[in-house]
């Protein structure tokens, strides 16, 4: 009998596959291959023959069209790192049978409690199983239970060949939590129309809208001297770094906004009197106030360089992706088809913005039009990280509701 939803969860949460920031070597961490070989191993058991691992990570497979008639082919994508934030390794996963709505001991002995007074949404999953962490390290929902969905909805495709579907493409990829998930994804090679990230959240979620993001790395450059001899000499760095941070909007800060809101995060600070850093990401859904903040950061470069002399402050500005509305806008019978299989199982669907990436979108001016489903999981990249086993089943089912609805000549609505 095939393993459960959540059988192959428990499974996959066990291979530590953190991915690693700052390298440009994909995948960035090697251990994140132990997994990609071992999910390799079980699509070919189930008898996917072309299942394969690709360099740079990825894995590839296709679950063959049963129907003759002529059919998108559809593809299903999650990724297998996990954050850096936190722990990935030795995760000891807990379930919880019908959760009865009250604060979640984690660790009794370090006194790790997720508390429903600063969660309180996770009594909305009262009466559901949850499996969640023992307080020391981060679970792995993200992505590993949209992998078991994935492979869950596999498997039953490949045991039920009666049922007719068309050609399905199955897509796992390493170093998305670095932002270097589709770095060497090709999308001719995988070769479906259409696909789904499954990476998102709360059941229900379906997301195609994100924000528009960028890179800022200032430098600012001073000249030392020694304190006692300073005055009027001394260039400090450090300190015209604080200052400049001080010349972005307060208001515009991730605590202060919500929604489509965006904002300009300073993310890192160091350095010396000699010379300083400061590492920002920008973020906004509205194309005009993303070119805005960039704005922010070039007008507070001129203001610096005034005060101080030429070259007291330069900043290298770079964009990472773009809100994949634009690209889903004119592809909307994937929202809408979500939409209709959650409606026909009985889940509201929930249409909200990302406030953050994903796959999807870089896949999506990729060519591959392709937004982004939910997994279950809640509180990623950290230690109060929990998933529904409730909604990983119910997840399994729109999938291969989705499978279905474009198994059909209507699947344009």
């Amino acid at each position: 009998m095939a393993a459960s939803v959540k059988e192959r969860f428990l499974d996959y949460v066990s291979y530590d596959t953190q991915s690693q920031d700052g390298l440009e070597e994909v995948p960035s961490t090697p251990k994140q291959l132990k997994l990609a070989e071992h999910l390799v191993d079980e699509l070919k058991a189930m008898g996917i023959s072309d299942a394969k691992l690709l360099p740079h990570g990825y894995v590839f497979a296709t679950i063959p069209a049963t129907s003759d008639e002529d059919l998108p082919v559809l593809g299903f994508i999650s990724h297998m790192d996990t954050s850096d934030a936190i722990s990935g390794a030795d995760i000891k996963p807990r379930e919880i049978v019908n959760y009865d709505g009250k604060d979640i001991v984690l660790n009794k002995e370090l006194d790790i409690v997720l508390k429903t007074s600063e969660f309180p949404e996770i009594k909305d999953f009262t009466g559901e199983d949850l499996i969640v962490t023992d307080g020391t390290t981060l679970l792995g929902a993200d992505d590993k239970a949209g992998v078991a969905e994935i492979m869950a909805m596999a498997s039953y495709f490949m045991e039920n060949p009666d049922v007719k579907h068309g050609k399905i493409r199955i897509g796992f990829t390493p170093d998305e939590e670095v932002g270097h998930g589709t770095k060497y994804f090709d999308v001719d090679e995988f070769g479906a129309d259409y696909a789904y990230t499954v990476d998102g959240g709360r059941l229900g979620e379906i997301e195609y809208e994100n924000f528009n993001a960028a890179s800022a790395k200032v430098t600012v450059s001073g000249s030392s001297i020694h304190p006692g001899s300073a005055k009027w000499r001394m260039k400090d760095a450090l300190r015209i770094a604080r200052e400049f941070a001080d010349l972005m909007p307060v208001y515009e800060d991730p605590y202060c906004t919500e929604g489509r809101e965006g904002f300009i995060f300073l993310v890192k600070m160091d350095g010396t009197c000699e010379k300083a850093e400061l590492s920002y990401i920008i973020r906004d859904h509205d194309k005009e106030k993303f070119a805005e903040k960039k704005a922010i950061i070039e007008a507070a470069v001129e203001f610096i360089n005034k005060k101080y002399g030429e070259d007291s402050a330069k900043a290298e500005i770079a964009d990472q992706y773009f809100n994949m509305r634009e690209m889903i806008e004119p592809n909307m019978h994937l929202v809408n088809n979500a939409r209709k299989a959650m409606e026909e199982l009985g889940v509201t669907p929930i249409t909200q913005p990302v406030r953050g990436g994903t796959d999807g979108a870089m896949l999506s001016f990729m060519g591959l039009p392709c937004p982004n489903l939910n997994t279950g999981g809640m509180n990623y990249h950290g230690k109060y990280e929990y998933v529904s086993v409730t909604a990983m089943y119910k997840i399994v089912e729109i999938l291969k509701k989705i499978v279905l609805i474009y198994s059909t000549d209507g699947w344009q609505g």
